[in-house]
Order: C-alpha cells, then sequence, then structure tokens
C-alpha cells in the first residue's frame, strides 16, 4: 500500500465521537476520493493532524466533552492551508459563529451526507444567494441559542453559566439536555 505522501489523493481528518458515524462517513469520504484518517477523541485527532498534516478536516462540535473548535484552531495552527468543516447536532449561532472566526470554512447540521460534507470542503467563499428566512426564530429557539451563547462564554462551565443567568444549575442542565428547536 502506498502512503499519503505518495499519492495525489487529498488527506482528510474525521474526528467525531460516535464510532458509526465515523465508519460510515470515512467509508464513504473514501469512495469519494479521499485518504481519511478518522479518531474519536481530540487528543487522536491531534495527534492524526501533526502526523498526516491534513488538507481538510470534518469535526463534531462536541467530542465526548470536549470541544470541535479546540481542534479547529491547533489544525490551522500546524496549517493555515486545512480547510475544516464543523458538523453538529447542537446547533447554535453562537457556535457557527465561534467556529468561522477560528476559520472554519463552513458548519453543517447533522444529519448531513457525504455529498453535502465534500461540497462544503470545496467552498472557500460565502454564498450570497443564501435565502435569509421570512420567519424569525420562536422564543423558545431563541432561549436555547442564549444558554448556548452563555455556556460558551464560561468555557461549558455549567455552574458559572447558571450563576450568570440567575438559574438554577440543575435548570440549566436540564434545558441543555433538551434538543434544539427546529425551526
Amino acid at each position: 500500500m502506498m502512503s499519503p505522501e505518495q499519492t495525489d489523493q487529498p488527506i482528510l481528518l474525521l474526528v467525531d465521537d460516535d464510532k458509526v458515524f465515523c465508519k460510515v462517513l470515512k467509508g464513504a469520504l473514501e469512495r469519494r476520493g479521499f485518504i481519511v484518517f478518522a479518531a474519536q477523541t481530540l487528543q487522536g485527532g491531534l495527534e492524526l493532524a501533526e502526523q498526516y498534516l491534513p488538507e481538510y478536516a470534518v469535526i463534531d462540535l462536541r467530542i465526548g466533552h470536549d470541544s470541535g473548535l479546540e481542534l479547529v484552531n491547533k489544525l490551522l495552527s500546524l496549517d493555515a492551508n486545512t480547510a475544516c468543516v464543523i458538523l453538529t447536532g447542537f446547533a447554535s449561532i453562537a457556535t457557527a459563529v465561534e467556529a468561522i472566526k477560528l476559520g472554519a470554512i463552513h458548519y453543517l447540521t447533522k444529519p448531513t451526507n457525504a455529498d453535502e460534507i465534500v461540497n462544503a470542503l470545496s467552498k472557500n467563499e460565502g454564498d450570497p444567494s443564501v435565502a435569509i428566512s421570512k420567519n424569525p426564530l420562536s422564543a423558545k429557539r431563541l432561549e436555547w441559542e442564549h444558554l448556548q451563547k452563555t455556556l460558551f462564554q464560561f468555557d461549558g462551565n455549567i455552574s458559572a453559566a447558571a450563576r450568570a443567568l440567575n438559574m438554577h444549575r440543575r435548570t440549566l442542565q436540564r434545558k441543555l439536555e433538551k434538543k434544539p428547536v427546529r425551526e
């Protein structure tokens, strides 16, 4: 078998703590011409990145108790040209903005498929033709967004975020366990 350095196929780093999803997506991306190295932890992803210097990275926002945003920052410090896409089942405006500020080129919500991911990896600028929603966010969605933003400001510390929100820690935990309201 040829090493990644001996082939013209692009190298992609995939980091997601869901083993089944990771295995399925790895196979789908390999069928689309990528050499894929997969990890289920932040540390494992960083070790693979240091070893193979991927051109592309697909990173879950939540990797166990860690933030995939940390990995985006570290990947871009290794190679500023790495194209990073963030995947998440817990989308929020705050994390999307932070991902883009840190250098991710795209932010996709799960469920997504390999074609959408490959399309996102090939974008190097925004799309001005994206339709602007005519419906404002619901009150429940706005609350969820605010909770996520506050939690992010306190680096995931639920107790500190609860104090800042003037709510009981267990109440905040219950609200955070719920999936975001679909719009």
